[in-house]
Order: C-alpha cells, then structure tokens, then sequence
C-alpha cells in the first residue's frame, strides 16, 4: 500500500493510474478477477460503478440492465442480491473467467480497500430518495476507507446527498465535454475536491484553471501511450485506464 491515504496519494506529484472497472481490457469488468489484475499489474486505485438491487444491496455493475454482461437479462433493480448472484458474470468476455461473479461494494471494500485506492461512482440519474448515496456511505464507514476513497458521478445530486452524508469523504465531479450549464451552476454550490473530465478535454488551460480552483483532475479514459505521457506532463493527478500495465508502462518509459 504506497499510498496511506487518497489525499496523500493526490498531493503526491505523481501520476496515479486507477483500472477502469478494473483491468478491463484482459478481464470481465467490474468484477473481483478484473480488480485483481489491476493490483497485480501495478495500479494505483480501481475505478467501477455501483448501483441498487430490488432488496437494497449496493452491488458493482456499470449498466442499468445485466444483458451486456452476463447470462441473464433485466434490469439490475428487478433482481435480488441473491438472484444476481447466481448470474455468470465471466463467460461473455471469456471462457476463462466462467463463473466470476457480480460483486457488492462490501466485498470489494474487504477485499480491495487496504490494497487500492477506490474511486467509486454513484450511477443514478436525477434527484432520488437517497438510498443508493446512504448505501456506499455505509460500506465506507463500515471498512473504515473514509481516507482510501473518492466518490464520483456524472449527477451533482448524488454528490450533495453524499456529501451531506460523509462530508469527509473526497468528491470528483465526473462530466463530459457535453455538460449542460446548469448542471456547471449546480456544482458550483456542491463542495467537490476533483474534478473528473473526459481526457480530450485537458490542456494547460484547462489545468490552470482547475489549480486556481484547487480541484485535483483525473482523466478518463486513458489508453493510448502517449496521451497518457501527455497529460502526466499537463499535471493531472490521475489517469483512468481500461488498461492499467500498459499506462504504467507509458509513463516509466520516459
């Protein structure tokens, strides 16, 4: 564990790279085998997504509907925790990872919190009861990674109702170069410590303004080699990568 802390980690001056889902490029992601190849192949953090089941339970998928990454099909709600469980989560990417699982945020706390810096994304979309924000609250609390998280999503919403949750817990405004104006004013009531944009959208300019802010800026999604050295040089504090060996790779080799 190099880093003790995500903030020591971001005021560090080095590049982190967190695994997009994992290391999705060789595994299933968003799955405990593809957070597993990311810690072995150098990452820094993993970067995944979590949303609801029907009875509550905070589980790590991207999509709102299982189709894409499973043997099922529905919508992740309409499931049970136990009825997700018993989906193959592997096979549709290769027949090696047959029978991986979809996880909870439980398990990947207890198994990936002390190894990995967690960036964590809330998927909702609007205003909502709170349930979703009040379960990835819990789960930090619980494993004890209020100083080993940041919590990011596209919907500023979701930021204040976590943030009025576990203000302690750093926030990354993830957006894209179509955000809406309105959604700029929202955040700009919401405290956030980074921000989370789509890597086209970084230059000096941007990261002037991002540092007279005092917002950390964590690129998504990085695979290319030289971009990676380039935004290393612009002084992002963190790329995300489907690809975690390779962006090592790229910024150690000059």
């Amino acid at each position: 564990m190099p880093f003790p802390t995500i903030q020591a980690a971001m005021r560090s001056g080095e590049t982190l790279i967190f695994g997009h889902r994992g290391a999705m490029a060789q595994a299933p992601m968003n799955t405990l085998a593809a957070f597993d190849l990311a810690y072995k192949k150098g990452a820094d953090g993993i970067e995944f997504d979590v949303q609801l089941c029907k009875d509550g339970s905070a589980v790590v998928i991207h999509d709102h509907s299982v189709d894409a990454t499973s043997n099922s099909a529905g919508n992740v709600a309409d499931f049970t925790l136990a009825e997700l469980k018993a989906l193959d989560a592997g096979a549709w990417f290769a027949p090696d990872f047959a029978g991986e699982r979809i996880p909870t945020l439980d398990e990947v706390c207890r198994q990936f919190g002390r190894k990995l810096l967690l960036n964590i994304e809330i998927k909702s979309s609007g205003a909502s009861a709170g349930a979703l924000e009040a379960a990835v609250a819990a789960s930090i609390t619980r494993h004890r990674l209020e100083n080993r998280a940041i919590v990011s999503s596209f919907n500023p919403l979701a930021l204040r109702q976590f943030k009025a949750l576990r203000a302690e817990v750093m926030l990354g405004f993830l957006y894209s170069p179509t955000k809406s104006p309105e959604t700029e004013a929202l955040m700009r009531h919401i405290r956030h410590e980074a921000r989370h944009p789509w890597q086209d959208s970084i230059d000096a300019a941007y990261m002037s303004w991002a540092r007279a802010n005092t917002f950390y800026v964590n690129a998504w999604t990085v695979n290319e080699p030289e971009r990676a050295r380039q935004l290393r040089d612009l002084g992002v504090n963190a790329i995300i990568t489907d690809d975690p060996a390779a962006m090592r790779g790229a910024l150690r080799a000059c």
